[in-house]
């Protein structure tokens, strides 16, 4: 049983010359001029033949359609309708701008890396989006991959890892502090088998070299964060060499069990956690969940200049999913998860810091809710450039959010139900009325720097000119009024003019 009556989609076609469909992209393509991406882009990529050309411009053409929505290279389109040929210059094709994609190599992706990273840099300096840590606070470097997910076998790299869909796997490295917001410092895509840890160790260190070039960043104290499948020995001495600290959940192996194990019960600190209450007169916390630590020596199994020295934090909350057991148990159990850290903060302040690290979730879904919803092309090395742009466009639209005040979202978008695009039939397209109105009357026209349509010319005093054949007949012709002065025998004079509220129409892109 089903229903009969299906509504029709209708979509609204943005093709009004008077009208942005995206008037915020203007201060964003600001800033990033003024920051230097198309100077960045010119001056490290060597995209060879006639795709190369102009690659500040094409590059700053995609990551403004990002900016303003688009999530694939057909979405590019948006940039050419209305009146954005008014506002900006140099607008390229979608067919351009995936020619470029398509050139890329490895070392171009490599060359755009370099781009993204100096581009932070600036935005570093230009808005305070990492300011100076305070003398107890820590810079916070974060590593986490997702899989995007994909759809047919033939795209270049697509596979089945660990979540058991078919996608790619994007490495990401944030950085942030105890007030500022996550910025994406490191990216780096991977085939969708890859297991997390591969090529973590070369990110990681290209991370905290990048932060070291952070103004005011290359004294404060920084703590790499990353969970269990990042517990490894090229990892965890990739960010001893570069001076930084680790906090990394640790696989429950039988090393890190026999630590556990060696933990007294006078040892464990209750913790604020779910369902925690705290008591004043006390002044403790009465919570389920509690934290202890104890020394631990990571990678023994390697030569003992290789191995780590550090401790393991605990933390220990009772075991809600109990077993079916015939009989019930003697005394409560528990749940464990424990993280090595070689940093000097206290066991509760580490678990809270730890803990933290999640923030790097919201980065991973507000990527895949934008620009990374998709990975366009077949070829592997287009969608790495892709991935890079993407993350240009997000450190672009968090710096302009510092710039205005406005506070990062908090709201997880993750599991909302995906977008339905519908796709209208041509006989529904919505389209705006004509004549078309001034731009000064419209909401935006009084806001922006310059209007949309020209400034129409300065012409004589018309008048209707009523047609001969039919006395009711107006407005279908102007007569100026100076040929009124000269008497009805005078021969008249007519001419056509240009309605000053008509629309021009000149397109100013480039293919």
């Amino acid at each position: 049983m089903q229903v009969s009556h299906v509504s029709r989609s209708a979509a609204a076609s943005f093709d009004d010359p008077s009208l942005v469909s995206a008037a915020g992209l203007l201060p964003i393509v600001a800033l990033a001029q003024k920051v230097g991406l198309r100077d960045l882009a010119d001056q490290w990529l060597s995209v060879p033949t006639d795709k190369g050309a102009n690659a500040g411009l094409k590059v700053s053409s995609l990551v403004a359609g990002m900016v303003a929505g688009a999530d694939s290279i057909d979405d590019m389109a948006v940039l050419r309708h209305g009146g954005m040929g008014r506002l900006f210059a140099s607008i390229y094709a979608p067919s351009t701008l995936g020619s470029l994609l398509r050139s890329f190599t490895f070392g171009h992706v490599r060359q755009l890396d370099a781009v993204a990273s100096r581009l932070l840099i600036n935005l570093a300096g230009e808005a305070p989006i990492l300011p100076t840590p305070t003398d107890s606070g820590m810079v916070f470097v974060d590593v986490d991959d997702t899989i995007v997910e994909v759809h047919g076998s033939k795209k270049q790299g697509a596979g089945f890892g660990y979540s058991g869909v078919r996608g790619l796997n994007a490495l990401l490295a944030t950085v942030s502090t105890e007030t500022t917001a996550p910025v994406i410092i490191g990216q780096r895509l991977r085939k969708g088998a890859a297991g997390s840890p591969r090529g973590a160790a070369r990110i990681v260190a290209d991370a905290l070299k990048t932060v070291t070039r952070l103004p005011a960043m290359n004294a404060a104290p920084v703590l790499l964060r990353a969970d269990s499948a990042y517990y490894g020995h090229a990892t965890v001495t990739a960010a001893l060499r570069a001076g930084a600290d680790v906090s990394i959940t640790a696989r429950q192996d039988p090393a890190v069990k026999r630590a556990i194990g060696t933990i007294g019960d006078d040892a464990w600190t209750k913790i604020q956690y779910t369902d925690a209450i705290y008591d004043h007169d006390t002044d403790t916390w009465t919570s389920d969940a509690e934290v202890a630590e104890v020394p631990f020596t990571a990678f023994t199994s390697k030569p003992k200049k290789d191995r780590v020295h550090g401790r393991l934090v605990v933390r220990r909350i009772p075991e809600l999913n109990k077993k079916k057991l015939s009989q019930p148990t003697l005394f409560d159990t528990h749940r464990f998860h424990a993280f090595f850290t070689t940093s000097t903060l206290d066991t509760v302040t580490a678990d809270q810091v730890h803990r933290r690290h999640a923030v790097i979730e919201q980065v991973n879904a507000d990527l895949k809710n934008s620009a990374l919803a998709h990975l366009p092309s077949g070829i592997f090395a287009a969608n790495a450039a892709w991935l890079v742009l993407a993350v240009i466009a997000f450190n672009l639209t968090r710096t302009a959010a510092t710039i205005t005040g406005a506070a990062p979202r908090e709201r997880d978008d993750r599991h909302d139900p995906p977008e339905t695009r519908h796709h209208p039939r041509k006989d529904r397209v919505l389209r705006t009325p004509h004549p078309t109105p001034s731009p000064r009357s419209l909401a935006l026209g009084n806001r922006m720097v310059t209007t949309v349509c020209a400034r129409p010319r300065a012409t004589a005093t018309l008048t209707p000119l009523v047609h001969p054949a039919d006395p009711a007949r107006s407005t279908t012709q102007w007569n100026t009024a100076g040929s009124e002065a000269r008497g009805s025998d005078a021969p008249t004079t007519t001419r056509r003019l240009r309605d000053p509220a008509a629309p021009h129409h000149r397109r100013t892109s480039v293919d």
